[in-house]
């Protein structure tokens, strides 16, 4: 069965997993596939998405197009599910649960006064604007009603003291608002978007002559992602059905003007979140024209050099941050090329080859006589957050995937870089098997001291260093060996399932897929989260748990993986 069948809703992954429902997950196997990038082609096949460009379009050209594809978000309003309150649960993953004490109507029968709060929960998270009346009872409103909003997608951003905070990101990126309100009554809508499921309102201050009465909050949710899914077949296990549905959700509320890593924070457009999201977009909300849009904004916006920026701001104007990462650079070439096979839009792509070749250009430098990437200091790589990993293989691994995404762009073109990209290609496949295999162990090291992990075993298989059979015996046994660097974040945790699907290990990948991401559903996730480690409920990256973000682009890939067919040519 080809890929195209399968995405037409033949066999599902789950349902390619015969036999005896295993044990759960466990740390035991390695990783390995077939030469070459996934066909990612869609079984919509829809007709080219808005105006094509001409092969000499340029960056101001890019960025003027990717604002004509500016979107107009869906609202949908919502109001709360409940009253709640937190209560302390050393048995709950992220150490609180909830209580619902009210029915969220039972706030306008209270009166607040300083001191006095409440939490309205909204049953599922929500991207968008809060609103709330309020109106001041008792001898007169002789003073502003000073109020405190604290805004949380899980419930310890509500329950936890915000302050004194000791994180290494800005403060500001933690959702709490004081706000006078001169005149009562009124009708108070926050400026800022939030994202969250939980609201704390506090009455800090108002005169003794009155107190706070509240009525009406509701939330006006915003998203590009509007619309139906295409859907699991209809005998897909429960427990599938639910990781699916929180993976469309985390999806969803990502989907804005551009894809958004997170909508609490840092609210940026990643290339290695988008491509990510886009591949889950392509089989389940089908936003091309998003894609194109954050595609042309990475083109348009290149550091002098022509290397394309990690992120991009929207804000004021589309600007380019200042970050640089290596791997995220090489992985543009491969999300165009899924763009196009995605959207039959090759008309974009062609234009957007420039781009593409001068990412190869740059980075291909660092690939020695031999074929063996050498990592030359002073770059982010960044392939997971783990500060352990030594990332030399796994970054050979992405270069040469991306570099047969580019040759597949460049044979489309017509360019002559084609022959020279087969070259590499071979070239990097041999010199990266002849570096990083180590036979005694049939596994792949990277680093002066041959370190093995799971990022190394992934990229050695996407990338088609290992030979399926290579792969399959290193993702199977570096499960099982304690010292083995693992994943860090959703991120990897992705391109490790990818590997297992792509050389034959379905009933793995779907494991894996249950027992990571099924234990995020299983805590309490209504979207899936940024880093999850299930032996440690407190991993943050930023030095404080509170400061993560509990809905996270590069998290949503379960409905991607779950679609995939398990013959990737």
């Amino acid at each position: 069965m080809n890929r195209r069948d399968f995405l037409q809703g033949s066999l599902p992954l789950w349902a390619i997993v015969s036999g005896p429902k295993g044990p759960p997950y466990k740390r035991s196997p390695a990783f390995g596939g077939p030469k070459g990038p996934p066909d990612i082609r869609s079984p919509y096949n829809p007709s080219p998405v808005g105006r094509t460009f001409r092969s000499a379009a340029g960056p101001d050209t890019f960025v003027a197009e990717a604002e004509r594809l500016k979107p107009s978000l869906t609202r949908t309003v919502h109001t709360p599910a409940a009253v709640v309150e937190p209560v302390s649960d050393a048995g709950a993953f992220l150490r609180w649960r909830m209580n619902k004490t009210a029915p969220p109507e039972a706030i306008e029968s209270r009166l607040f006064k300083p001191g006095e709060s409440v939490i309205l929960d909204f049953g599922t998270h929500l991207t968008g604007n809060f609103g709330i009346s309020l109106r001041g009872e008792g001898r007169g409103i002789d003073a502003p009603a000073r109020l405190k909003f604290t805004f949380g997608e899980v419930p310890g951003e509500v329950a936890e003291p915000l302050d004194p905070y000791k994180g290494w990101l800005s403060r500001a990126w933690l959702q709490d608002e004081v706000i006078n309100v001169d005149v009562l009554p009124a009708t108070l809508q926050l400026p800022r978007r939030y994202a969250f499921r939980y609201v704390k309102i506090e009455v800090v201050a108002t005169s003794p002559n009155y107190a706070v009465r509240m009525a009406d909050a509701k939330t006006t949710a915003l998203t590009s992602g509007s619309g139906p899914v295409q859907p699991l077949t209809a005998s897909t296990p429960e427990s599938l059905r639910r990781i699916d549905a929180v993976s469309v959700l985390t999806l969803r509320e990502c989907m804005q003007t551009v894809f958004e890593d997170g909508p609490k924070r840092d609210r940026r457009l990643w290339i290695g979140d988008l491509r990510l999201q886009a591949l889950t977009n392509y089989v389940t909300i089908r936003n091309s024209d998003l894609v194109k849009r954050c595609l042309l904004l990475f083109a348009g916006l290149p550091r002098e050099d022509g290397l394309v920026p990690a992120c991009v701001f929207e804000d004021p104007t589309p600007l380019r941050g200042h970050e640089y990462i290596m791997d995220y650079a090489a992985l543009y070439a491969a999300a165009v090329v899924d763009y196009a096979k995605a959207s039959n839009d090759w008309d974009t792509a062609v234009a957007l080859w420039p781009t593409v070749k001068r990412q190869m250009e740059i980075l291909t430098k660092y690939v020695s006589t031999d074929g063996v990437f050498a990592d030359p200091g002073g770059w982010w790589i960044f392939i997971d957050w783990s500060d352990p990993l030594e990332r030399t293989a796994a970054m050979h691994g992405v270069l040469l995937y991306s570099l047969r995404y580019a040759l597949t762009l460049a044979q489309r073109v017509g360019a002559s870089e084609s022959g020279e990209y087969s070259r590499l290609i071979e070239k990097m496949t041999a010199g990266g098997h002849r570096a990083f295999y180590d036979a005694s162990q049939q596994l792949f090291v990277s680093g002066s001291k041959r370190q093995v992990s799971w990022a190394t075993q992934a990229w050695m298989a996407l990338s088609g260093v290992a030979s399926p059979a290579e792969a399959a015996r290193a993702l199977r046994a570096v499960k099982g060996i304690e010292t083995a660097v693992r994943p860090g974040a959703p991120y990897l945790y992705h391109y490790v399932a990818d590997a297992m699907i792509q050389c034959g290990m379905q009933s793995e990948a779907l494991e894996l897929i249950e027992w990571y991401w099924g234990g995020m559903v299983k805590a309490g996730a209504d979207t899936f989260w940024e880093v999850y480690d299930p032996k440690n409920p407190t991993l943050s990256p930023y030095g404080n748990v509170l400061t993560n973000s509990y809905c996270h682009a590069w998290s949503c890939t379960p409905s991607y993986l779950l679609r995939l067919s398990p013959e990737r040519r």
